[in-house]
């Protein structure tokens, strides 16, 4: 039996259903094998994967010699191999460059997203079906077999052999969503998942990843420290990473832009959208923006006048950045 992928048709951040599946297609994985895998990319990305147990995850960012962000991702272990898991289209982005270094390393870099599925569950009831299904699952990471069940808070991502992606789907064919459903979730968790099309352009902290757990100040050399340290310890970064909500008439993109109202009533250029999840005119966003932008600023889609924006609450502190 093959389950019907359904479309939301709640508003985006309001009356989420109890249980929802999802087949993930817009992640992928890039796979680190070999004796030197995390010794490589430790010296590669922001997050300690040296001291990472095999039973967490970690948020980090893969920057340039800038320290621009090429992608961020979640890293995680399967077995004796290392996982970063990121927005599909980053990784066509980010793997070239990590396999320019990795031919000095005794690590074998692969993009296992064709051969690992990324399905996810969430709601009030994911818990039970995850102990049903597929076994207790109280560690940020649990191996069962072939599957690693990542839990994060209540809800839970599946990676799993792709051909038994469809089996899982069939249990509650009525719970299955597309990946707009769980991107709700990550957008309301504000967290950073970046785009190909904004590759090369944030500092870390300019997206939260210092809000997330995602950069160690106390680790060794990676690629583009210098640049993340001067932003902690001297300064200057002027940029956040927002949750936006409200109507447009226009289809938001990653490639759009909002704008921020100032006090005369007129408007100027604000950021860029990261994540978006769009039902008729209600949208739901995360995006880049001046890191000194009010709660109660008013916002729109750059293009679309009579679209209304406010902020929501980030779920974390950046204190230290301010």
């Amino acid at each position: 039996m093959t389950a019907a992928i359904q479309t939301p048709d709640w508003a985006p951040g309001t009356g989420f259903p109890s249980l929802t599946i999802s087949p993930l297609t817009h992640l992928g994985l890039i796979r680190i094998s070999g004796e030197q895998s995390k010794q490589f990319i430790q010296g590669q990305v922001t997050s300690d994967v040296h001291n990472q147990q095999t039973n967490e995850w970690l948020w980090g960012a893969h920057c340039d010699p800038k320290g621009k962000m090429l992608a961020s991702f979640r890293t995680l272990f399967m077995e004796q191999d290392l996982l970063m898991l990121m927005p599909r289209s980053a990784l066509g982005v980010d793997l070239p460059q990590l396999q320019k270094y990795a031919v000095f390393n005794k690590v074998e870099l692969t993009d296992a997203s064709e051969s690992l599925a990324i399905v996810g569950i969430a709601g009030e009831q994911a818990t039970a079906f995850i102990a049903q299904h597929l076994g207790e699952a109280t560690d940020p990471v649990t191996q069962q077999g072939d599957k690693l069940i990542i839990k994060d808070g209540e809800r839970f991502m599946i990676i799993l052999p792709a051909a038994q992606m469809g089996e899982l789907l069939a249990l509650t064919p009525e719970a299955v969503y597309d990946q707009s459903a769980w991107q709700q979730l990550e957008i309301l968790a504000g967290y950073p998942n970046l785009p190909a099309q904004h590759a090369n352009q944030y500092v870390p902290q300019m997206c939260n990843l210092q809000g997330v757990n995602g950069i160690s100040f106390n680790k060794g050399c990676y690629m583009g420290q210098e640049t993340v340290a001067r932003m902690k310890y001297r300064g200057g970064n002027k940029r956040a990473l927002y949750i936006v909500c409200g109507e447009v008439n226009e289809l938001v993109t990653v490639e759009s832009q909002l704008e921020i109202q100032l006090e005369d009533g007129s408007f100027r250029r604000g950021g860029n959208v990261i994540e978006v999840v769009q039902t008729g005119n209600q949208v739901l966003l995360s995006a880049v923006l001046p890191n000194d932008t009010e709660l109660d600023a008013k916002l729109r889609l750059s293009g679309d006048d009579a679209s209304e924006l406010s902020l929501l609450p980030l779920p974390y502190s950046l204190e230290d950045e301010v």
